[in-house]
This record gives structure tokens, sequence and C-alpha cells, in this order.
């Protein structure tokens, strides 16, 4: 394995002009500023605990008053310590597509169970709409391709860019007119839920085929060796690992002289989810909202994402490290630390539901915890 510290992607070389063209036209992202660091610092450590006491914590709290600050400047005419943080209307989205690759045999499940399970989703019976209710995110789910569209009654926001990709390893998987659509799409759905006054969500996907299409994504971006980047996904045996990888290799040699910008990526090797992930990612990042990040997939996204806008990094935050075995190599070459790591590999959005408490916590000690001060409490570190 390459050494992080010498990982180049296929893009690097690629002037920004052509890399960014489509994401440049219809985003304009600012990273958050620092202007408030020291006194949001001060504040975090003048705590009733000893520096640093609260670990992970007190930089997601530094992270969201950042964020918050930033996005809030008329409430910034007041002192630092007197703006208390608010998490509001936290929604979790899942965004639902099929794969063309699916048909060639790279999981245990056939196209037909993203379908079933949307529906599972839609009568609250998956494991994302447990959590959702347990930590009150709000769940909203995408059709953003899958096989057969749904009832226009089913409540299920109808974003499609087709009825499921082509098969990567024999032809691109969507045009690029696809992936501008996708964007656009993502565009207006973050904008609509800021417009109702959230101030984070979360990103969750569903869809038979996307771990290989992920696992493409994350190999082109990185420039690796596709074994590194593909897991077992919903527990396939080795001979179909085996299928996986081999088909994966075809599709990226395929494409490879078209593989000259993260759209081009996205276009050749993509899902119709992980685009939107990314475009949602861009938009919330605009709109200076936080970002929950997922498991593998939704980091592939926020991979793409971050390469297309550096600026958007301190928008998000990682939920967690999935079982896949390239979610943990991702991690690393985004320098990103998650919040949990349970062993989870069911995706739908899971590990960053179970993630808003400890935000949220983060949140309430930078609110409502006493200051040595007004606690009557010696300072002792």
């Amino acid at each position: 394995m390459k050494p992080l510290s010498t990982m180049k992607s296929i893009t690097q070389s690629m002037p920004k002009s052509i890399s960014q063209s489509i994401a440049e036209s219809l985003f304009t992202i600012t990273a958050p500023s620092r202007e408030y660091d020291d006194a949001i610092e001060h504040k975090i450590n003048q705590k009733t605990k000893p520096l640093g006491a609260l670990g992970q914590l007190e930089s997601l709290a530094l992270q969201i008053a950042r964020v918050q600050y930033s996005r809030d400047k008329t409430s910034m005419s007041h002192q630092v310590a007197d703006v208390a943080l608010h998490i509001a209307k936290p929604t979790l989205l899942v965004f639902a597509a099929d794969h063309g690759i699916a048909a060639y045999g790279v999981s245990i499940a056939p196209s037909e169970v993203t379908t079933q399970m949307v529906h599972n989703f839609i009568n609250g019976g998956a494991a994302i709409n447990v959590f959702c209710r347990q930590v009150g995110f709000a769940l909203e789910v995408i059709d953003c391709g899958i096989l057969q569209p749904l009832t226009t009654d089913s409540g299920v926001v109808n974003q499609r860019l087709g009825a499921r990709t082509q098969a990567m390893h024999l032809q691109p998987a969507m045009s690029l007119a696809q992936v501008r659509q996708g964007f656009e799409f993502a565009k207006q759905l973050v904008a609509r839920h800021v417009d109702n006054g959230a101030t984070i969500i979360a990103l969750g996907e569903m869809g038979i085929g996307n771990t290989s299409a992920a696992a493409a994504v994350m190999a082109a971006v990185l420039n690796l060796d596709v074994q590194l980047c593909v897991g077992r996904g919903t527990g396939i045996d080795d001979a179909t690992l085996l299928k996986k990888v081999t088909l994966i290799n075809q599709a990226i040699d395929l494409h490879r002289n078209e593989l000259t910008s993260m759209e081009s990526i996205l276009a050749h090797l993509g899902g119709f989810e992980i685009v939107q992930m990314t475009g949602t990612i861009l938009a919330a990042a605009e709109k200076k909202i936080l970002v929950v990040i997922d498991g593998f997939i939704a980091t592939a996204a926020a991979l793409v994402a971050l390469k297309l806008a550096p600026q958007s990094k301190d928008y998000l935050v990682f939920a967690h490290e999935s079982h896949e075995q390239g979610h943990k190599l991702m991690l690393q070459t985004l320098q990103a630390t998650p919040l949990l790591s349970l062993g989870l590999r069911l995706g739908e959005g899971t590990g960053a539901a179970l993630a808003l408490p400890l935000i949220q916590a983060a949140a309430n000690f930078y609110n409502q915890m006493a200051s040595f001060d007004n606690a009557g409490v010696n300072n002792v570190v």
C-alpha cells in the first residue's frame, strides 16, 4: 500500500478550472471564519473541568460555534460568551439509487431490494427509522434513481436522474449532464431545508451495488489499488468479492483516459446517490450549515466534495468508522476523526443518526456548563 503522504489523485495535475467546472458554476463556498476562535476556546477552557477533559466534544463544540458564528453574523454584535449554540431541525436525508453493475453479481441481493427497502423506510420499519425516532432526526428519503419510480403520494422526494446507472465496467455510469442535474437537485434540496430552519443535515444512502461505485470512485480519486478500496458490502463471499474487484478494475481501465476531473470520475464510476450526496455537501457548505457524514459511501461523496472545494471541510462532522476496509483509509486520507467506531456496515445513515446525541452534547455543554467564575470554583488548570 502506498503511504498516505505519497498518494496522488488522478486529477492532481489537472488545471483547477477543468476539475471544478460544474461545481464552481453552481456553488460559492467559503470556509467558516476563525475570527472568534480565541473567544470560543476561552469559553470552553473556562468551563468547570480540567483543560481538554471533554476530549473530542471540545473540538466539536469549537467547530459548531465556528460554523454558527460565521453564518449568524448579526448575532455576533454580542460577546461570544452570550451567544448560545443551537442545533435546529436536524434532518437526515437518505439518498436511494440503483446501479447497473449490480446485475453482474457483485452483491448478495438483487436491485429490487433497493425499492423494497425504500418502502420499508416509508413504513417506518428500518433501522434508520428506529434511530431517527429515538434521537430526534427528521427523516426524508430521496429517490435519486431506483429501478421503478414510486407513486407521487409515497412521501419520497423525486430527484430521479434515471432508472439506475449504466454498468460502469461496460460504459459510463451516467453523463456529465446527469452529474450537473444531480448537483442542481441537491442545491434545491438543501435550500428548502435551510429555509425551513435546519442548521444541520445528515447523509445516508440505500442502493444495492453502491459499495462498488464508492470503491471505484475512491480508487480513482486516490489512485489506489482497487483491492485496498473494496470490501464485502452486504456480506459477500470470497468468489463474489473477487468478481467485484475484477469488474471495478475493468471499469477503471475502460475509462482511465476520461478520469480527468472529479465530475468525470462521478460520471464514469459513480452512482446517482453519490452524485447527489456530493452536491448536498457542497450546497450545505455554501449555506454554512453542518453536514454529518455517515459511512463508506457517504465518505466517498465527501472525498469528491473536498477535492472540489477543500474549504468545505470545516462543515463536515464524520459520524463513525464503518466496517468496510476502505472507510478507515479514506478517513485517514481526509484527516478526519470519526465520533464513533461501532463496527457498523448497514448504511442508511445509521451511524450519522447515532452521532446526533454527541453533537447535541457538545452544544449543550458549551451553552449550559458553568464557568469557574460563575460557579465559584477555583480554576486549578
